[in-house]
């Protein structure tokens, strides 16, 4: 196990599947993200507007590494159709060491295939 790997998880809402695939796919075209996963048609609870929303949505979870989070957040707000997106990004404390080498190795901007 790697300790301080400098790995985060990028987790981000998105209207629908249709805009999470849309986000996570060019989110990992672009090398800012190794891979993601989405959940679809999770239920949310939240004031916007003034008013107490309550939506379905989807969740994008993307493995990356720190340096490159303020990009993924540029990235994402480029493309979501929120005025105000949820991205937040966690540090990872710890992993498996095979799959943190994996995570850098596929990263990096400016070395989409």
């Amino acid at each position: 196990m790697t300790k301080d790997p400098k790995l985060n998880i990028v987790y981000i809402t998105a209207r629908d599947k249709s805009e999470a695939r849309k986000i996570g796919r060019e989110l990992v075209r672009s090398r800012l993200v190794a891979c993601v996963n989405i959940i679809n048609n999770m239920n949310s609870i939240y004031w916007w507007g003034g008013k107490l929303q309550d939506d379905h949505e989807s969740i994008i979870i993307a493995k990356t590494m720190k340096s490159l989070v303020p990009g993924v957040i540029k990235k994402v707000r480029s493309i979501h159709s929120y005025a105000c997106p949820c991205v937040i990004s966690v540090p990872v404390l710890g992993g498996s060491s095979e799959y943190i080498e994996w995570v850098k190795r596929e990263t990096r901007p400016g070395k989409s295939k």
